[in-house]
């Protein structure tokens, strides 16, 4: 079994100056199923059987959250910057670590929701993420990523921390 982690990039100095990016798009070139395995065994069958839908936030949480969706046979929503996504419910403003951004989604129906994305730093774009799937009326059953970045973050919404296949500390 090969070792994601050793397939990420790292990119200094991106986008901006003292910013180590850890650039996940190595990995998804040379094996995008095992990352994906290895993200969909982040739950237990029962875990999967209490979701209904995954949400990706923009942009590369749809990678994850698509494919994962299409492998457990769940729908698909999207978490999407400002100005490309109609019908907008409601919106949020989050902090990241070298600025600012807001997300917004369509309205929800109850449905029980799973929240993925790329990469943790701060948690200020999960943290939002959560918050806007409750305020437009998703349940938020658990939140995962590919990379955490355990060393800028020590994140919880609600109790519930963010499950993640490579952790950097």
């Amino acid at each position: 079994m090969i070792d994601l982690r050793t397939l990420i990039a790292d990119v200094p100095d991106f986008p901006k100056a003292g910013i180590l990016f850890r650039d996940v798009s190595p990995l998804l070139k040379a094996d995008f199923k095992a990352t994906i395995d290895a993200m969909s065994a982040l739950f237990n069958e029962d875990e999967w059987a209490a979701i209904d839908v995954l949400a990706g936030i923009e942009s590369r949480g749809f990678i994850f959250a698509s494919a994962l969706a299409y492998k457990h046979g769940k729908g698909f929503v999207k978490i999407r910057k400002p100005g490309k996504l109609p019908n907008v419910a409601a919106s949020i403003n989050y902090g990241l670590e070298y600025g600012s951004d807001s997300l917004h989604m369509q309205a929800g129906d109850g449905s029980r929701v799973l929240i993925c994305d790329d990469l943790i730093a701060t948690g200020g774009s999960m943290g939002a993420a959560a918050e806007l799937c409750t305020t437009v009326g998703y349940k938020v059953a658990g939140m995962a990523c590919l990379v955490d970045l355990a060393n800028l973050n020590t994140f919880k919404w609600h109790d519930m921390t963010v499950r993640s296949v490579i952790q950097y500390t």
